[in-house]
């Protein structure tokens, strides 16, 4: 299988330039001006358009029991959204509860995507309890190439860990030189103000973000760091919402600490005033950690253009309106998550780019490279170079749109996005050579992507 891709620019997260690029056999095998066409080679006319590495999205629920329900995507209609919208590989979060079996909940999670996925994915492993089982089979599940943990400080007698079981997770993964992702809220104070604000009938979801407030997502992330600082692990914040919160982890960083931040979507576009919309609308958007005062914006995108946030994810997390309304008479009982996986890069690209002051280059670096660096996958993904995999997004930025449910490939009966302006769009994506959208729309092979077993790559204490 080769293809040609001819009169594009090439955007990485360093450089930017004109050239074509040849594929061959999963991967580029050649870049420069002029390429000679050889007998066979299908020649794809990039002229206009940029040429980005595909896009990698770092936090993504597919598969999740939560709440009482399940998450609505599989990963077919996963799979096909993330590609429709620029991103060809994905990291799942394998989620048991602390009542299942962490191995038992690995397979699972692997066998829903196996022979399924129309693009390339990875795993961060939960550790949702630290019993007498867990280091052998955490130390299983990283010999098979799932080399990043998860843990929840946050959402209590269901994901959540304590203290000595978030230090026994950082010790072993300081030792296995794999890196750690933490959910960082306080649970106990979580639960206190939620009950305070039950029994007070303050039920609807306009209360879900008083019950999560700023201080204790900056708490979460100070303790966090704390437990990094004191171990030597390496971490990794995900969704980090606000601006104390991002202090926390940036004066950490600043003291030497290795740790790394990730915001996702919503929380650069949407608010807290979201969810005190009228009935069901406001239910829509009741996420952990919440929507934010608007204020916050402004610091992410800030630290988002200066490096300050490493990368964008989306926590992806399909429930559709049945489900978000088993908590209408009880916000605590809403179904976390908002659906967004289709939609990261385009609203980036038109937010961050387009109408705003991001380069090019930082929206590859956050959106792509990073998480490729901080996950083991560099320069096999996030990057253009010759050996490295031929995932490529073809993105016509003279493209003009709107997002609509009515559109979506993500199995959600709503969009978070109702409505707003997209600047660009992905009009050929690659997944190692193979064409898997044309002119924005799926043309692709469901089985094609791959299961991507990493190998240990951050600092171990036994090296």
């Amino acid at each position: 299988m080769c293809l040609l891709i001819r009169n594009g620019e090439i955007v990485t997260s360093k450089d930017r330039y004109f050239a074509d690029i040849y594929i061959e056999d999963e991967t580029i095998s050649a870049i420069g001006k002029h390429i000679e066409v050889l007998p066979g080679t299908k020649v794809i006319d990039a002229t206009g358009k940029y040429i980005f590495p595909g896009f990698i999205d770092p936090h993504v629920h597919i598969h999740l029991p939560f709440m009482g329900t399940f998450a609505k995507d599989d990963y077919k209609t996963a799979s096909t959204a993330a590609l429709v919208g620029g991103t060809t590989t994905l990291i799942e979060m394998c989620c048991p509860s602390r009542g299942e079996d962490a191995m038992e909940g690995y397979n699972t999670w692997k066998q829903k995507a196996a022979g399924l996925s129309a693009c390339d994915y990875a795993f961060h492993m939960a550790v949702t309890r630290f019993d007498e089982k867990t280091e052998a089979q955490l130390r299983e599940i990283v010999a098979d190439g799932t080399t990043s943990f998860k843990i929840f400080l946050s959402y209590k007698n269901f994901f959540g860990v304590d203290d000595g079981e978030m230090y026994q997770t950082l010790k072993l993964a300081r030792e296995l030189g794999v890196i750690v992702t933490a959910h960082c809220e306080n649970a106990e104070l979580v639960s206190r103000l939620q009950q305070e604000l039950i029994a007070a009938g303050k039920t609807g979801p306009e209360w879900h973000e008083p019950s999560r407030p700023e201080t204790v997502e900056a708490e979460g992330t100070t303790r966090f760091a704390t437990f990094l600082e004191t171990t030597g692990a390496t971490g990794y914040v995900v969704h980090l919402s606000c601006a104390p919160a991002l202090k926390a982890a940036l004066d950490a960083k600043a003291r030497g600490v290795k740790i790394s931040v990730e915001s996702v979507l919503p929380h650069f576009l949407l608010d807290k005033t979201y969810a005190g919309r009228e009935g069901v609308e406001g239910l829509k958007y009741v996420m952990s950690p919440p929507l934010r005062d608007k204020r916050n914006q402004a610091t992410l995108w800030e630290a988002l253009e200066d490096g300050g946030i490493d990368t964008v994810g989306t926590d992806h997390c399909p429930f559709d309106l049945e489900q978000k309304l088993l908590g209408k008479d009880n916000f605590t009982l809403i179904p976390n998550g908002i659906p967004g996986l289709e939609d990261r890069v385009n609203l980036m690209y038109t937010y961050g780019v387009s109408r705003g002051s991001l380069s090019l280059n930082r929206f590859v670096d956050a959106l792509s490279t990073k998480a490729a660096k901080l996950f083991g996958l560099y320069p096999r993904k996030g990057e253009i170079a010759v050996g490295s995999d031929a995932d490529l997004v073809i993105y016509d930025p003279a493209y003009r749109g709107n997002i609509s449910v009515k559109t979506q490939h993500m199995n959600c009966d709503y969009s978070g996005f109702e409505g707003v302006e997209i600047d660009g769009r992905p009009d050929v994506v690659t997944v190692r050579g193979k064409v898997q959208v044309r002119d924005g729309a799926f043309v692709g092979e469901y089985g094609r992507g791959e299961l991507l077993r990493r190998k240990p790559h951050v600092e171990s204490s036994t090296r």
